[in-house]
């Protein structure tokens, strides 16, 4: 076996680049080939690869082998960075200006969807079931669900065991989970309760495929994912984004994204990272 320490060639660097960017849109511009060359240094340990030539080789592979190792090339080059209650202006807006249609749809008995789209671990989207939960204490036994969909299945598993640190949760935001966790068996962690997990739906997506479902959301929370894309890949994503949601429906992305508003005449701008449905 080959132990010596590799080194990444161009050629090697850009089929990576091409790959990570027909598989899930990631752009890898020249300066991230020190950051390509780290996160995936590990990878060949892991594999006991002795060169970057054979990892590319075995991410060509039209195997499960190949095919799941292109989700750990993903997820390698990804940041799962999260924590509850993430860019909480957004929420103070969502419980202003959003949630007050969503009661008043649930009321009505119509179904009442909002989609955590790259959710990451899953803080998200617990955040938003609890922060509902808290401001509208009768969608619990509405027709009221989250999807939270990621790309990698490696983070997926945390967010359906709904197992997390405990020091994870905001002092300052304590209120709105009290009566939503219970303890477990490590007296470091907590656990969300069954009634608020069954609330959230963990799917496995790639925002760049096709979608498999038809129904609208009444708001789409996508932060801190489009900016591993290009911006023609991410005007092209907050287009679908619009035609996804209910009319007046909300979108709320990450702080340094934005939709292009002199090209995209779905949405107009509500707030800071926030837009709405101009219909």
């Amino acid at each position: 076996m080959r132990t010596q320490r590799s080194e990444l060639s161009e050629a090697d660097f850009q089929a990576v680049s091409k790959l990570a960017y027909d598989e899930a849109g990631l752009v890898l511009p020249a300066s991230k080939k020190a950051f390509v060359y780290s996160r995936l240094q590990k990878r060949l340990r892991h594999l006991k690869l002795g060169t970057f030539e054979d990892y590319c080789a075995l991410l060509r592979q039209n195997d499960p082998d190949g095919e799941a190792e292109r989700i750990n090339l993903i997820s390698a080059l990804t940041t799962n960075v999260t924590q509850f209650f993430r860019e909480a202006h957004h929420f103070e807006l969502f419980g202003k200006e959003v949630l007050p249609g969503m009661v008043e749809a649930a009321r009505k008995g119509d179904p009442v969807r909002i989609w955590s789209a790259g959710c990451s671990a899953g803080q998200e989207p617990f955040t938003i079931a609890a922060y509902c939960l808290k401001h509208a204490p009768q969608l619990a036994t509405a027709d009221f669900r989250v999807l939270a969909s990621d790309i990698d299945p490696n983070v997926l598993h945390h967010g359906l065991a709904g197992v997390y640190p405990e020091d994870s949760l905001p002092d300052d935001r304590s209120d709105y989970f009290s009566d939503l966790i219970e303890a477990t068996e490590n007296p470091k962690d907590f656990r969300f309760k069954e009634n608020v997990k069954k609330l959230i739906a963990f799917r496995k997506l790639n925002l760049l495929r096709d979608w498999p479902f038809s129904g609208r959301f009444d708001a789409i929370f996508c932060r801190n994912v489009a900016i591993y894309f290009d911006l023609p890949t991410q005007q092209g994503l907050f287009e679908k984004f619009g035609k996804q949601l209910k009319p007046k429906g909300w979108l709320f992305v990450g702080h340094s994204e934005r939709v292009n508003l002199d090209t995209n005449k779905a949405f107009r701008s509500a707030g800071l990272t926030s837009y709405q449905r101009t219909e």
